[in-house]
């Protein structure tokens, strides 16, 4: 057993979701959105260098010392997995872990609408799960293939840094490859899928022009594709895949992707009030004539629009559904005014102890 595995079974034992530890701090976990410290006294140099090394691979290791970053998956045992990554910063070194649900939940066990099934259903195009780090994309994205995976019989392709949920085959035939380790970059892997009899092709994160080129390409000769992006909203997303291109590219990138764009599902994690634990929230943008009209034309603006009035598609704006959450008691006024996008609707439902924030403007938006 790894010494680090002590600081592992709490995270399993109390629900937490993250461990940090760092150099010259103790060690701190993130149990419902808040960081706090679970033991007393500070890490040492040599203390956490051995921690960290004990459960990477030689050669992984000396690669992070030379570079100072590193992304791998460790399983401490069959029902406890981690995402792991280390890191220099000025104290020392670093490292993050996240725990894995070895049990991939449904999308009805998440809570996420019902129209997201209907992303599993569609044979080819593109679909987008997004927003910041920690919202839950990659548990939606896991929760979305399980569905596929039981109810089609397709080849599914995830690349991945690092493999997170891992799945086993059911209807479907899944073929996880992670980077580095089975192939260099998402560029890579996602480019050789097209010659692997491929159905359905997850990419971990379009973050590059030729991975996001490559992602398009795929979507319109007939592929299923599932990314993800770090924007918080359906027009954020559509204006982030344009511009990453030239300006002399932009106008054919806008008409691929009307065509292409099957829908984008943003989400984000809100701090329950009825009980302990996180919600996820989300906003819905579903392909309809109109969607690929204002997107070949550049008029994302039109989208809030759409989207609004496009709830017999399903379609779902990201304030409405945090009013929502909120009306029913699930998340505070609080929470809800800090986690959305245009407040001045939410100030009014602001207890007057926490009335100050409206003429703040609700602070710095992060981690709660």
């Amino acid at each position: 057993m790894a010494i680090i595995d002590q600081y592992f079974q709490y995270l399993v034992d109390s629900g937490a979701s993250d461990l940090h530890l760092s150099e010259g701090q103790p060690p701190k976990a993130r149990l419902h959105g808040a960081v706090q410290a679970i033991a007393e006294g500070t890490l040492d140099h040599e203390t956490l260098k051995y921690m960290l090394a004990e459960i990477c691979e030689e050669k992984a290791f000396a690669r992070f010392l030379e570079r100072g970053d590193l992304d791998f998956a460790y399983e401490m045992d069959e029902m406890s997995r981690f995402r792991c990554n280390y890191f220099k910063q000025k104290n020392g070194l670093g490292a993050v872990f996240r725990l894995i649900p070895t049990k991939i939940a449904t999308l009805d066990q998440l809570g996420i609408p019902k129209v997201v099934e209907r992303f599993g259903d569609t044979k080819s195009g593109l679909v987008l799960v997004t927003g910041p780090t920690g919202s839950g994309k990659s548990t939606t994205l896991a929760a979305l293939i399980d569905y596929i995976n039981v109810n089609y019989s397709r080849h599914i392709v995830t690349v991945e840094e690092p493999i997170e949920f891992v799945h086993s085959n059911k209807t479907s035939i899944i073929t996880q490859r992670e980077v580095p380790i089975n192939t260099p970059s998402f560029a890579d892997g996602l480019r050789a899928s097209l010659r692997e009899d491929t159905d359905i092709v997850l990419v971990g994160e379009m973050r590059d022009l030729e991975t996001i080129s490559l992602a398009l390409t795929a979507a319109e000769t007939g592929l299923l594709v599932f990314g993800t992006l770090h924007t918080n909203n359906a027009r954020k997303t559509v204006d982030r895949l344009v511009d990453v291109f030239p300006s002399d590219q932009q106008s054919q990138v806008r008409t691929m992707l009307s065509a292409s764009l099957r829908g984008i599902v943003a989400q984000l994690l809100m701090r329950r009030d009825d009980r302990p634990g996180r919600v996820a929230v989300n906003e819905i943008l579903v392909s309809t004539p109109a969607v690929s009209s204002v997107i070949r034309e550049g008029a994302t603006q039109k989208l809030y629009d759409i989207i609004t009035g496009g709830k017999e598609h399903g379609m779902q704006f990201m304030d409405y559904a945090i009013w929502q959450k909120m009306v029913e008691g699930i998340v505070s006024p609080v929470e809800a005014f800090m986690k959305a996008i245009d407040k001045s609707r939410f100030k009014a439902a602001l207890p007057p102890e926490h009335a100050h924030l409206a003429n703040s403007g609700g602070g710095v938006e992060g981690k709660k």
